[in-house]
């Protein structure tokens, strides 16, 4: 079992950066394959980025690449979401998850975070 803890999200201004964390709860955190997604108002949740549990692989949305950048402590049980030049329609609610295995482009996630609220403001 694994518990996840998000924060970082905001009010912000279109152009300015964020960082998201997650906080993990397991003493086998490096097993983890760790992604974050978003979901909208109105629109389905959406796997933006996904880091393997062996740093190996990364995976990022198309919408998303070049501004988003995932990034994982194994030492601190943690996992990050940096986001630069954000823009109004990356207002969502952010969840990180965590899976078994390597695989990073897939949105099959066996625990998730509560999620943190970014808005962004034109």
């Amino acid at each position: 079992q694994v518990q996840l803890v998000d924060s970082g999200g905001g009010l912000v201004q279109a152009g300015d950066s964020l960082r998201l964390s997650c906080a993990a709860s397991t003493r086998t955190f490096s097993s983890y394959t760790m992604g974050w997604f978003r979901q909208a108002p109105g629109k389905e949740r959406e796997l933006v980025a996904a880091i393997s549990r062996s740093f190996g692989s990364t995976y990022y949305a198309e919408s998303v690449k070049g501004r988003f950048t995932i990034s994982k402590d194994n030492a601190k049980n943690s996992v990050h979401l940096q986001i630069y030049s954000l823009k109004p329609e990356d207002t969502a609610v952010y969840y990180c998850a965590a899976r078994h295995g390597s695989t990073v482009n897939t949105e099959q996630y066996d625990y998730w975070g509560q999620g943190t609220q970014v808005t962004v403001s034109s």
